[in-house]
């Protein structure tokens, strides 16, 4: 007999350095998942992406094991490493704090392509453009 899916999670952790502590802690809880073994196996599989906020999709069944698939960092996270800021402009769209060459935007919209809902490389980095935009992030011709 299949196992039942109980419940789905979406929750954003630090690759290679998730902890039992909140917020994590009191979501994997309340479904009733092995806390450590989650950490543990979500700690393994995100080493190379040490520092990167890393969203991961949770399915729990019903007898209490569980499985998760690990997303695209956020493309606002990946606009701002490209720029080297910590954060976007708190004046958007007036204030700006950086620009993305067409070159950068590319890459980035190669790398969130699978979590995006576009058909093409094009529409990828409109999205992303969009989203560049409404930090403060200047889009270069």
């Amino acid at each position: 007999m299949a196992k039942k899916i109980v419940k789905k999670i979406k929750v954003q952790a630090v690759g290679g350095k998730a902890t039992p502590a909140p917020p994590l802690g009191p979501v994997l809880g309340q479904a009733g998942i092995n806390i450590g073994e989650f950490v543990n196996q979500f700690n393994e599989q995100t080493r190379e992406r040490m520092g990167e906020v890393v969203p991961v999709e949770l399915t729990v069944y019903d007898d209490r094991t569980f499985t998760f698939i690990l997303k695209v960092s956020p493309a606002s996270r990946l606009i701002l490493k490209a720029i080297g800021k910590p954060k976007g402009s708190p004046k958007a769209p007036n204030a700006k704090v950086g620009e993305l060459s067409q070159a950068q935007l590319r890459q980035i919209a190669e790398e969130k392509m699978p979590d995006l809902n576009a058909s093409s490389i094009e529409q990828a980095m409109k999205i992303i453009a969009g989203t560049a935009r409404s930090m403060g992030v200047a889009v270069k011709d």
